[in-house]
């Protein structure tokens, strides 16, 4: 399997990562708009190629991460063989957009995150209706290495990628108060932080493997005038989740 990532800014480093983690580095090809000093160091530090001209002929797989305004334009200096698919994780473009460029090669559209640099993303996946059920497969199996998909229509993508994208600035938002508020009470900050992060780790975990709603996960820890339902109840009262609500609606204007 020969994966090739177009574009090097900070989603598409995030995806390299991610996939050396899971391939041999020597079958990563990554083309970035510049050949940076930040590419070359994470080239020698990861062990991928950095490509100049063209990508190889036996190229299987490749993720498009360059920014809206000049992805159709990069694309079109880009030459791709047949049998190549196209992941694009450039948001603002078009399935159809990427097909007119690019008329034999599938297009799988996706929004991950940025934790897909340690294959723990949530990873938005559309509709492709210019892509046969084969290559659909073969873009997935790379992609599903990455994180958690989530299959949804393309009308949905947009809310989807908003709640995964910007999710994870919010939780660290959370996490950074948490562990403010631990170290007010007397934890030294190094230890505050990693409560606040391997809790939100745990809890989204086991809201994975168990299916249960999150209100219901709650409610299982909230006992009768325990610390826990105070804890909630403040929250409510300084408006914790009507916060989180205008967070989430401006995100995605």
């Amino acid at each position: 399997m020969k994966i090739g990532v177009l574009g090097a800014g900070h989603m598409g480093s995030a995806i390299i990562k991610g996939l050396v983690n899971k391939y041999d580095p020597h079958d990563i090809f990554v083309k970035g708009h510049h050949v940076t000093s930040e590419l070359k160091d994470l080239s020698k530090t990861l062990g991928f190629t950095i490509v100049d001209d063209d990508f190889p002929s036996d190229l299987n797989v490749l993720f498009v991460t360059t920014p809206a305004p000049i992805t159709v334009s990069v694309l079109k200096n880009t030459k791709l063989p047949d049998q190549t698919v196209i992941v694009s994780a450039a948001q603002g473009v078009t399935e159809a957009e990427i097909n007119a460029v690019h008329k034999n090669n599938s297009v799988v559209c996706i929004v991950p995150n940025i934790p897909v640099a340690v294959n723990a993303g949530c990873i938005a996946v559309g509709e492709s209706d210019h892509a046969n059920e084969d290559d659909v497969k073969i873009a997935l199996k790379v992609v599903e290495n990455l994180g958690t998909l989530i299959k949804t229509s393309n009308q949905n993508l947009g809310i989807v990628g908003t709640v995964a994208g910007c999710g994870p600035a919010f939780v660290d938002v959370f996490m950074d108060a948490l562990a403010d508020a631990a170290v007010q009470n007397g934890l030294n900050r190094e230890t505050a932080f990693k409560v606040a992060a391997s809790m939100v780790q745990g809890s989204g975990k086991l809201a994975l493997d168990t299916g249960i709603s999150p209100a219901t996960l709650k409610d299982q820890v909230t006992s009768p005038g325990g610390s826990t339902i105070k804890g909630v109840v403040a929250l409510d009262a300084t408006g914790f989740r009507n916060a989180v609500n205008k967070a989430v609606n401006d995100a995605n204007q």
